[in-house]
């Protein structure tokens, strides 16, 4: 599995691993969690911002309810075995 660092502003880096991803209108999302394979962990959905370089993809948490709603459905499609509340 992936791992990627998340540096929050004015934060400490968080590691997450890197579940799935997928494009939507032209913009990249990924499911992160904060535990190894086999374990329970949180998940959350990140958005690439804009004109980054695929290089160092920069993300941001989704935050929107109706943008969350929308791409997590799309996850859980993807996931059949994973149910995101």
């Amino acid at each position: 599995m992936e791992k990627i660092t998340f540096m929050p502003e004015g934060e400490e880096a968080v590691e997450f691993y890197v579940l799935e991803q997928t494009t939507i209108g032209g913009v990249n999302y990924i499911l992160v969690t904060d535990a190894e394979e086999e374990e329970d962990g949180e998940a959350y959905i990140l958005k690439a911002q804009p004109g980054t370089d695929e290089a160092e993809q920069v993300y941001e948490m989704v935050e929107d309810d109706a943008e969350l709603e929308a791409v997590s459905g799309v996850f859980e499609h993807m996931l059949d075995d994973i149910d995101l509340i």
